[in-house]
């Protein structure tokens, strides 16, 4: 979640362990778990729109 606030999203809403993401008219949900699945980052990562490249270099 870190990440994705560094390259521009905000957390918009959260309903239990899940917050939406927003930056502009992308959106993801993010789950508030320690951690995560390699799937499930992904799954993440392609929903923001995010190269795993640029992800790497924010973490």
């Amino acid at each position: 979640m870190r990440a994705l606030e560094k390259l521009g999203f905000v957390a918009v809403r959260q309903r239990g362990s899940h917050v939406v993401m927003r930056k502009g008219s992308i959106g993801c949900v993010v789950p508030m778990h320690r951690e995560l699945k390699v799937g499930t980052l992904s799954g993440i990562l392609k929903q923001a729109g995010i190269a795993a490249d640029d992800f790497l270099r924010w973490c």
